[in-house]
């Protein structure tokens, strides 16, 4: 059973940074394709970064330039590192995984920028 487990969420000033983890059990992220999402009250959850079996990364634009994806093969655990955070990436962050065909989500966890 795949289970994918986010944090390091919480309440950051404009501008801060924080580091988002997801921890894999059951699959992982090293050959497959990875993402983290991202949804407010009332929209759609919209793709915010993506990164390929073979490491290639895409980003939103909104969040080119600012933030940037990663993982770790030997902890089996994906990054957002996050920077220069602005007040519209509020939002419940989700790891997402692709794995033979297979979609498997996270809980998600509570990104808040406020002054």
């Amino acid at each position: 059973q795949v289970q994918l487990v986010e944090s390091g969420g919480g309440l950051v000033q404009p501008g801060g940074s924080l580091r988002l983890s997801c921890a894999a059990s059951g699959s992982t992220f090293s050959r497959n394709v990875a993402d983290w999402y991202r949804q407010t009250p009332g929209k759609e959850r919209e793709l915010v970064a993506r990164i390929n079996g073979g490491g290639s990364t895409n980003y939103a634009d909104s969040v080119k330039g600012r933030f940037t994806i990663s993982r770790s093969n030997a902890k089996n655990t994906l990054y957002l590192q996050m920077n220069s955070l602005k007040p519209e990436d509020t939002a419940v962050y989700y790891c997402h995984l692709v794995s033979y065909g297979m979609e498997y989500w996270g809980k998600g966890t509570l990104v808040t920028v406020s002054s």
